[in-house]
């Protein structure tokens, strides 16, 4: 451990985890709004390929992002799985992933993000113990303002 480290900050929280890409993930689950099943999205020309296009939700048009794509762009969309719907701003941005797992309350380390290839993206929040694994925990507001900005 770093010397100059201080020790890091924890906070429990209502983490939901999901699957993205084959890896396990958390996030605070007080971000999402719903969770809906996976769905057809109109693409968008010269969208990225991580943007899955639109979607319309009780008459409210949504971006769906692929998360697994997002974090590895030489995987394939996934097929089937989930949106978690977040409000970003005055919005709903839709994140596509794998499977929604379960909803636990844990620890979240946030000043433990070393070794993550994510963590130079900046949406990765911290850790938490699971099943005495270390998964990483995603900010998918940062997530969602690096992808409107880009």
């Amino acid at each position: 451990m770093d010397s100059t480290a201080s020790t890091p900050e924890q906070a429990t929280a209502n983490t939901l985890l999901f699957r993205a890409g084959g890896i396990l993930y958390g996030c605070d689950i007080s971000v999402i709004q719903e969770i809906i099943p996976l769905r057809p999205a109109t693409r968008l020309p010269g969208a990225p390929a991580y943007a899955r296009g639109l979607i319309n939700v009780r008459g409210v048009i949504v971006t769906v992002l692929d998360l697994g794509v997002k974090l590895d762009p030489s995987r394939a969309p996934a097929a089937k799985g989930s949106i978690l719907l977040v409000r970003y701003r005055e919005r709903f941005v839709g994140v596509a992933v794998d499977a929604v797992v379960d909803v636990r309350r844990l620890e979240i380390d946030h000043g433990n993000t070393a070794g993550d290839a994510s963590q130079d993206r900046g949406i990765i929040a911290g850790t938490v113990a699971v099943d005495e694994s270390a998964l990483p925990v995603l900010d998918l507001n940062v997530l969602i303002r690096q992808v409107l900005l880009s």
